[in-house]
């Protein structure tokens, strides 16, 4: 199933219940006064993060929510019941804005919640309006209205480190061959559609899909997976050695990621030269001298070299731990 990660969806808070006019009738004292009860609170539309990147795709038949409204007020002064909550629950990393205000929040962790429309207040029973001068009052008000609004769920997925790099650069073999994950590969552009996450000794990666020149404008898969990059604490850049100039392909990768946000590009980066079965010595020697005058951490790897894929994971580690 494709992932979702964007979803929008409409709300509405419960209404508050009713208060009542009622009257306290008793043995041994018919006219007791006022008694009516206050109306119940109406249930809130909550948010929960769970630990599961799929969970939007539920929302794709249904897209409409309502908590449930408070009850009315008995009498005895007995008020109603508050409306039960309705959670709504939503990746960790997801962000969630109202469409009408433009307020936004984040669940970064599991369990975190969030409020995001609240139950309207219960109204009054007449107890509430007995004083000196009105023993009887007949008067009670109303329960309000919930909160109802249209809110755009965003995920972003939060990672320690993500793969980056063009199309067919070797990310998601890179993934398989780390983490033993089971990310789709293939000899052409765009295997990788949507985002797959490994762990490798407890660090969590993630195989962005390729990007291209003119992402960071939405070109492309563009803005849909750039985001995801976002929230990871390092970058793995991936550069295919046999392609046609590696350096070009490292500074186009650079160059979307610090126009979409340059918060990215100042990120702990280490360039991982893919591939690199496929050249002679003296081409791969050349590339990883010119690429190392652009990032120190150039690392060569080869998903069917043992020796190379060791030496690859013992520096990833390394520089995890470092970063």
């Amino acid at each position: 199933m494709a992932l979702v990660d964007q979803i929008h969806i409409r709300a509405e808070a419960g209404r508050g219940g009713n208060g009542v006019v009622r009257w306290l009738h008793e043995k041994s004292k018919e006219f007791g006064g006022p008694s009516g009860g206050d109306g119940g609170k109406g249930g809130d539309i909550i948010f929960r993060a769970v630990r599961d990147i799929n969970v939007l795709g539920k929302y794709r038949g249904k897209n409409q929510f309502k908590a449930e409204a408070g009850e009315h007020g008995k009498s005895k002064n007995m008020a109603g019941k508050d409306g039960a909550d309705t959670y709504l629950d939503v990746p960790v990393g997801s962000v969630i804005t109202r469409v009408e205000s433009g307020l936004s929040f984040e669940l970064l962790k599991e369990g975190d919640v969030g409020v995001g429309l609240h139950g309207g207040r219960g109204g009054l029973g007449n107890s509430n309006f007995k004083s000196s001068t009105n023993q009887n009052p007949e008067q009670a008000t109303d329960g309000a209205p919930g909160e109802k609004d249209e809110f755009v769920i965003e995920l972003k997925l939060i990672a320690d480190a993500g793969f980056v790099g063009l199309p067919n650069a070797g990310k998601s073999s890179l993934l398989n061959a780390l983490t033993k994950a089971h990310a789709k590969v293939g000899n052409y552009a765009f295997t990788t559609l949507e985002p797959s996450l490994g762990v490798f000794y407890n660090y969590i990666l993630a195989d962005i899909p390729g990007l291209i020149e003119g992402a960071s404008e939405g070109k492309g898969l563009g803005h849909s997976f750039l985001r995801h990059v976002s929230r990871t604490r390092a970058l793995i850049h991936c550069v295919a050695v046999d392609s046609v100039n590696p350096v070009a392909d490292y500074e186009t990768v650079r160059t979307e990621l610090t126009e979409y946000n340059p918060i990215l590009s100042r990120k702990p980066e280490i360039l991982f030269l893919t591939k690199s079965d496929t050249v002679s010595n003296e081409v791969l020697s050349t590339v990883k001298a010119k690429l190392s005058e652009k990032n120190a951490n150039v690392v060569t790897v080869s998903i069917i070299d043992d020796d190379l894929m060791k030496q690859a994971g013992d520096t990833l580690t390394k520089f995890l731990s470092e970063h």
